[in-house]
């Protein structure tokens, strides 16, 4: 008998008993699209969870907090700065020093209180830093401000401070610095305190040369300014402290110079991991994105196994439908199996027959069942944010799914389906090609 022939046997055969097959198609169908719909659940976490970290930092980052050694925790300093600079596949090291005090910006009539920081440019343009307009100060005396600086310069000629915000608690537009702030010299205010305990201030001019880019979530206000070291030295050497601290001065400033928020930046993402073990071989506390990404994906493939192997189950539940399905096919085609035996049908071919229609069951089951499934899908995915934001009034991350349905999940769920349908007409096939022929001619088995 040929393929062709035995095909249109299977489907003359599944008209016989449309309900029937119907039921069974729809049991199966109901627990591919369970197993696909509960795994979809880590998928689509995990995509959103990956690309919400892939957006709060840079994949080539590796974060440096200090050293371990054996008296505890010690800080980086410019020495460990130049000892990182020398490991194969660094890009460039950057760091962050923290003015220690709080430092005002001003004006014409607009002033801002806000941190500010000492940097590397040299290191920052090399890493890749970009800028919303402007370029990497050349002198001394310019800086780089955040995003949100010029739009949260505080006007300071108005006593009725509950005039100038909205709603949302925002400066208002009308209120606001109007002009462009790059190319203006704003003055900095620094404090210090003398010997005899009595604070003194004292203004520098700066001059902004960029702005940097805006930050990657809404959420997230950057005003802070980046200053030059040599800046910075000038400052410790006014307020006679490290990193211009408001205490008595020091003046061994340079023996408790430390730096803080170093970043090591890889040539590529395939790099990191092997820096980063590297660095850690050398005592350096350090943190990546990669390695948050390889405990991330660790925590997740685990999850989806684990709800892949809870969708089995009712796909199981389905076979135990088709077993019976095929069962009572057998002994309703008995006097079939019957003529197929005398006129010299193949065992082999009987069995295979059965098989084709066990397997065609289970995957018009996967099929419907993934309509089923995306279908569901779409509609969690839609409601999931309505239902958090009506409960909880607040709003989830733009790009949040709930659920996620890849085509490697379908491709297991229609495998795991065929296999276990297979596995469940396997025996009523084998039953089909033991028939005798004189029972099944008087339509008895």
């Amino acid at each position: 008998m040929r393929i062709r022939d035995q095909f249109r046997f299977v489907k003359q055969n599944m008209k016989k008993n449309k309900m029937r097959v119907f039921m069974t198609v729809l049991a199966t169908a109901m627990g591919c699209a369970f197993l696909i719909v509960i795994a979809s659940v880590p998928f689509g976490l995990h995509q959103t969870f990956v690309k919400d970290l892939l957006q709060q930092d840079t994949i080539n980052e590796i974060n440096v907090q200090g050293i371990e050694t054996d008296e505890g925790y010690q800080p980086i300093t410019e020495k460990d700065i130049k000892n990182l600079r020398q490991f194969k596949n660094v890009k460039a090291v950057t760091f962050k020093s923290y003015i220690e005090q709080p430092t005002t910006f001003s004006i014409d009539n607009y002033k801002l209180e806000t941190g500010a920081m000492a940097v590397d440019f040299n290191a920052e343009r090399n890493a890749g830093i970009s800028l919303e307009d402007g370029t990497f100060p050349s002198k001394e005396n310019e800086v780089l401000v955040g995003y949100h600086f010029a739009t949260q310069l505080f006007p300071t000629d108005t006593d009725k401070e509950e005039e100038l915000y909205n709603e949302k608690g925002k400066l208002k537009e009308a209120y606001q610095y109007q002009k462009e702030i790059i190319g203006q010299t704003f003055q900095m205010t620094v404090t210090r305190m003398n010997k005899d305990g009595e604070e003194e201030t004292k203004e520098i001019p700066i001059t902004i040369a960029g702005i940097m880019e805006e930050p990657a979530r809404d959420w997230m206000m950057d005003t802070e300014v980046r200053i030059s070291e040599s800046l910075l030295h000038d400052i410790e050497q006014y307020t006679g402290t490290p990193n211009g601290q408001i205490t008595i001065p020091n003046e061994n400033i340079e023996n408790e110079k430390h730096y803080a928020n170093i970043t090591v930046y890889s040539y590529s993402l395939e790099q990191v991991q092997t820096l980063t073990e590297k660095l850690e071989d050398n005592n350096y506390l350090v943190y990546s994105v990669a390695s948050s990404l390889n405990q991330l994906n660790m925590i997740f493939t685990i999850a989806k196994a684990g709800l892949i192997f809870i969708g089995t189950i009712a796909i199981l539940i389905a076979s135990i439908g088709i077993y019976n399905t095929m069962t009572m096919a057998v002994t309703e085609r008995a006097p079939d199996i019957g003529i197929m035996k005398a006129i010299g049908a193949n065992p082999k071919v009987i069995k295979r027959i059965f098989l084709l229609e066990s397997s065609y069951i289970g995957l018009l089951g996967a099929v419907i069942g993934t309509i089923i499934a995306y279908m569901i899908s779409l509609f969690v995915n839609f409601v999931i944010p309505i239902i958090i934001q009506s409960a909880f009034q607040e709003e989830l991350p733009e790009g949040f799914k709930f659920s996620a349905i890849p085509a490697t999940l379908v491709i297991i769920a229609i495998a795991i389906c065929l296999i276990v349908t297979i596995i469940s007409g396997s025996r009523p096939a084998k039953k089909a090609t033991r028939i005798d022929i004189l029972k099944a001619m008087r339509r008895e088995i």
